[in-house]
């Protein structure tokens, strides 16, 4: 059988992050990659310019399209912009009893740019969380969903791994790579316990994507068929791989992305 994931998220004009990371990941790892777009933004190197939403009918559309016809082993939930677009997903997860769903709470471009609406971050919260198997906020983003301060040290990234778990993910993956320090360690929690992925830190400008590409890593790992903690680790390997071959690309004049393609180029 093929492996077969699906991304739900936005679209980067530029190629580096969103639909278009999440592709590339699934491809450079070996799975099939269906797409359903919830919103398009006109982003490059430098920043985002604009965003569109997609109509909210059209995303159901492309999820009855997608899942009404592919055998989807996992799906990874990225940008998702607005109310009204998080319940539409969170109805289709619903209908097609979505599995290995692994949703990443992106809120804030590589360059700074909001990425999502205050009032969608309750919502997501709530329709969401207990649909995902897995949680990946970086550092910034659990202290917004939490209302915390970011957290400082491992202790600090554990009891938030805990927090946000209690809110009903099954699973929470902290992500520790906007933290300080020579690696860039990351808490996988889970009801079993918690586990640490570290990998060196990489000098590096050009990281833009790579929260989607991890989670897009992960997901391709579990429509392959890997438990969650091999899967994790798998894309930890593949990202810090890919943050450490950026600086052999020559792509735009700010942030540029990670080697998706390290391997094969």
């Amino acid at each position: 059988m093929t492996a077969i994931a699906v991304t739900i998220a936005g679209s980067d004009s530029g190629g580096g992050a969103g639909i278009q990371a999440d592709l590339k990941t699934f491809s450079a790892l070996g799975v099939y990659g269906a797409s359903v777009l919830a919103a398009l933004t006109a982003q490059n190197t430098l920043g985002v310019s604009a965003i569109h939403d997609v109509p909210t009918d059209f995303i159901a559309a492309q999820m009855d399209a997608v899942f009404g016809d592919l055998a989807v082993d996992a799906v990874k939930i990225g940008m998702l912009s607005r109310p009204r677009a998080i319940e539409t997903v969170a109805a289709g997860l619903e209908t097609y009893k979505a599995k290995n769903v692994v949703l990443d709470p992106v809120m804030v471009a590589a360059s700074g740019d909001p990425l999502i609406a205050d009032d969608a971050v309750a919502v997501l919260t709530a329709l969401l969380f207990a649909r995902a198997d897995l949680l990946t906020p970086n550092l910034h983003e659990a202290a917004r969903l939490l209302g915390q301060p970011v957290a400082g040290g491992k202790d600090q990234m554990r009891a938030q791994a805990e927090d946000l778990r209690r809110l009903g993910a099954a699973a929470v993956l902290l992500k520790g790579g906007h933290g300080e320090g020579a690696e860039a360690s990351d808490i996988l929690l889970t009801a079993d316990g918690a586990e640490w992925f570290s990998a060196p830190r990489q000098a590096t400008n050009n990281t833009h994507g790579t929260g989607c590409t991890l989670s897009s890593a992960i997901a391709a790992g579990l429509a392959k068929g890997l438990p969650l903690s091999e899967a994790v680790g798998a894309a930890k390997r593949y990202v810090t791989a890919a943050i450490a071959a950026a600086d052999t690309l020559s792509i735009g004049r700010g942030h540029g992305p990670v080697h998706h393609f390290h391997a094969i180029w």
